[in-house]
């Protein structure tokens, strides 16, 4: 009887194992099959969600987020107004159509001094407009913080003070860029040529009406 109870209970012990094996053998074929369409899932030549991947530059470049509300009026990347006047640094600036240099050249300025209208902002490229309201993305390390204006009155009378009866000192012929230097609310002095004078802001382009410089 004992020996007869010992035979059952090795061959329980065998079922068992072969149980088990074969429940093993289940459990690393599904995981393979899974891993495998896991695998294919996730290839790189395929997407899962079938949305277009955007294009790859080098030199794309990446904003900061700020938190919170941010103000309209203040450029993302400066924190300075928006928009707001600045001077083409060399003689010649290209403007492109994104804020990359992968992107194509719309424009290039080739005046030196000219003054252009920053109108948005993004990593190191700045979005800039001329008198006309061409332009496009330039590069920040082509500009400068000199203000200059483009006189729009042919023939301007340059005066000795910002007083409509005041002396004449010099003419400025229209197209001309002249460096800006203070303006009151209707008036401001600038210079150009060895010569320098007051103009009225109705006048120049590169200074906003309500602007006032000391």
């Amino acid at each position: 009887m004992r020996g007869r109870h010992k035979t059952l209970h090795i061959r329980d012990e065998q079922m068992m194992q072969r149980q088990l094996w074969t429940v093993a053998a289940a459990i690393a074929i599904a995981t393979g099959w899974a891993g495998q369409t896991f695998a294919q899932a996730t290839d790189p030549g395929e997407t899962l969600d079938a949305k277009e991947v955007p294009g790859i530059s080098a030199d794309a470049a990446i904003s900061r987020h700020q938190d919170g509300v941010r103000d309209p009026g203040k450029g993302p990347v400066t924190n300075l107004p928006l928009p707001r006047y600045v001077s083409l640094k060399g003689n010649e600036g290209n403007a492109r159509r994104g804020p990359s240099l992968s992107h194509r050249i719309d424009w290039v300025f080739r005046h030196a001094g000219m003054p252009l209208r920053v109108v948005a902002e993004f990593g190191h490229w700045r979005r800039v407009e001329d008198q006309d309201g061409v332009g496009g993305w330039v590069h920040y390390s082509l500009l400068s913080g000199v203000r200059t204006a483009i006189v729009t009155r042919d023939m301007l009378e340059l005066l000795s003070r910002p007083e409509e009866r005041a002396p004449v000192v010099a003419r400025a012929e229209a197209g001309a860029i002249v460096r800006l230097h203070e303006c009151n609310r209707d008036w401001c002095r600038v210079s150009g040529a060895g010569e320098k004078g007051w103009a009225p802001k109705s006048a120049l382009w590169g200074v906003d009406p309500e602007e006032i410089r000391d």
